[in-house]
C-alpha cells in the first residue's frame, strides 16, 4: 500500500465550521491524503459548500447517505471508501494544524508504530482556545480504561499493519475503537506536541455529566465484559481523570 492518508470526516448540519476543517486538510504541509467527507442527510446548506471544495480539489470527496444514521454509521462508510494506508479521523468542527500529518505520519514511520496520537488544544465556538489536552508518551489498554488517551481528531492508524477497524454504532463510539485498537496493538506511543484543534460546544455529547458517567459504566460492563471489581476500580480512575482535566 502506498502512503496516502485518508481522512475521515462525517458531517451533519456542518455549514457552521466545515469550510475551517476543510482548509485546514488543504494547508497540511503532507500532501498525499484525501479527504471522504460522508453527509448523514443534513437538511441545511452543508453539502453546497463542500461541493465547493471537491470541485476545487479530487482528494475532497463526498459521499451522501439518504437517511439519518449517526457518526459512526458516517464513519464506516468513509472508511469502507478509504484507499489510504493510514486512516486519520476529523470531525466537522474540528481543526488540524498545518504540520499534524507530517509529523505524525514521519514518527509513526520512525518508531514502527500501527497506532499513534497526539496532544491538542481545545477551542471554543469563535475559535478561541480554551486549554490543551496533553498526551502521554506511550500508553496501553490499561491506561485507556482509567480515561480515554486518545482524541479522536488525533489518532491515525496504519491499515497496512492491521486492517481496517471500524466503528460500533454506540455511545462513546470513537473511545470504543480507540479500546478495541490498543487492546489489539498492545501499545502505542504519541506525539506530545499539540497537533490538532477541538471545538467544544454547548450540545456536544459529554455536556451532560449523568448520561457521561453511565455510558462509561456500560463501556466497561457491556462493551469491554470487565467483572464488578475491575470496572469499579476503572470507573474510578475515571472520575479521578475526568476532575484532573477540568482543574
Amino acid at each position: 500500500m502506498n502512503n496516502l492518508v485518508s481522512v475521515i470526516t462525517p458531517s451533519y448540519n456542518s455549514s457552521k465550521f466545515i469550510a475551517q476543517t476543510i482548509e485546514s486538510v488543504l494547508a497540511q504541509t503532507y500532501e498525499n491524503w484525501e479527504m471522504i467527507i460522508v453527509d448523514d442527510a443534513s437538511p441545511d446548506n452543508s453539502n453546497e459548500i463542500i461541493e465547493e471544495y471537491c470541485k476545487k480539489d479530487t482528494r475532497i470527496k463526498l459521499t451522501k447517505l439518504k437517511k439519518n444514521c449517526g457518526p459512526a454509521m458516517a464513519r464506516n462508510r468513509a472508511i469502507e471508501e478509504a484507499n489510504g494506508r493510514y486512516i486519520a479521523f476529523l470531525d466537522s468542527d474540528d481543526i488540524w494544524l498545518p504540520k499534524k500529518l507530517e509529523k505524525q505520519i514521519q514518527f509513526m514511520k520512525a518508531n514502527n508504530l500501527a497506532v499513534t496520537y497526539s496532544a491538542y488544544h481545545t477551542i471554543g465556538e469563535n475559535g478561541s482556545r480554551i486549554n490543551t489536552r496533553k498526551a502521554k508518551s506511550e500508553i496501553g489498554y490499561k491506561d485507556m480504561l482509567k480515561s480515554n488517551q486518545i482524541g479522536n481528531l488525533t489518532g491515525i492508524y496504519d491499515c497496512k499493519k492491521i486492517g481496517k477497524y471500524f466503528m460500533e454504532n454506540v455511545a462513546y463510539e470513537d473511545y470504543v475503537l480507540w479500546l478495541k485498537l490498543i487492546k489489539d496493538v498492545q501499545y502505542s506511543k504519541g506525539l506530545l506536541e499539540p497537533l490538532a484543534e477541538y471545538r467544544i460546544s454547548a450540545n456536544s455529547l459529554s455536556a451532560n455529566k449523568f448520561k457521561a458517567l453511565k455510558r462509561q459504566w456500560n463501556i466497561y460492563r457491556k462493551i469491554e465484559g470487565l467483572d464488578m471489581y475491575k470496572s469499579i476500580y476503572y470507573f474510578i480512575h475515571y472520575l479521578l481523570n475526568a476532575l484532573m482535566k477540568r482543574w
